[in-house]
């Protein structure tokens, strides 16, 4: 098998291609959706290397596969997408998602301030993953006004958000600095 040549040359003019073929601009609201889900898969692997707790570790692999077939799915065009496309995100994978949350937000205590970002490393990395991730939400909710979207896959955006924001918390929680919003 011959190596490919990483560079086409066909982006030189500010157009690319869909998955399906289809020609767009490079400030399509498509390549904007899903060039900060990946955006947010890069933060999330970021965020995975300071990370010493293995669950966590594991469950934000799950997270970086779902991610990676979320982006495939809205780089592709509505009319090449198959009905299999169409359930890349269950409700099993929800489901997932709040079991996860319920059980660090068990371990946390109650919260009764509003959270600065930081505490420490792997803290300010899960927050730079939570707002990444609500952009991402943002953009794929413009697509939806233009463009079919599954349900499934704004459930999931709004629910790791919120994963990420318990994270956060989780890690600040190890060393005993999580960091308050004082009005002055």
């Amino acid at each position: 098998m011959e190596k490919s040549t990483i560079y086409t040359k066909t982006g030189d003019k500010g157009k690319t291609s869909l998955v399906g073929g289809k020609r767009v601009d490079k400030t399509h609201i498509r390549l904007d959706a899903y060039g900060t889900v990946d955006e947010l898969n890069s933060f999330v692997g970021l965020l995975v290397c300071g990370l010493m707790d293995t669950e966590l570790k594991d469950f934000l692999l799950y997270v970086q596969n779902k991610l990676f077939v979320v982006g495939s799915y809205l780089a592709t065009e509505a009319e090449a997408q198959s009905e299999k496309s169409a359930v890349i995100i269950t409700e099993k994978d929800i489901e997932a998602l709040e079991t996860m949350m319920d059980k660090i937000d068990a371990e946390l205590p109650k919260l009764t301030r509003f959270i600065l970002p930081g505490g420490s490393e792997s803290a300010a990395r899960a927050h730079i993953c939570r707002t990444v991730c609500r952009r991402a939400e943002r953009n794929v909710y413009r697509v939806a006004e233009e463009y079919p979207i599954h349900e499934m896959i704004l459930i999931f955006l709004n629910r790791l958000s919120d994963f990420f924001f318990l994270t956060a918390r989780f890690e600040s929680q190890k060393t005993g600095k999580e960091m308050y919003w004082e009005q002055k």
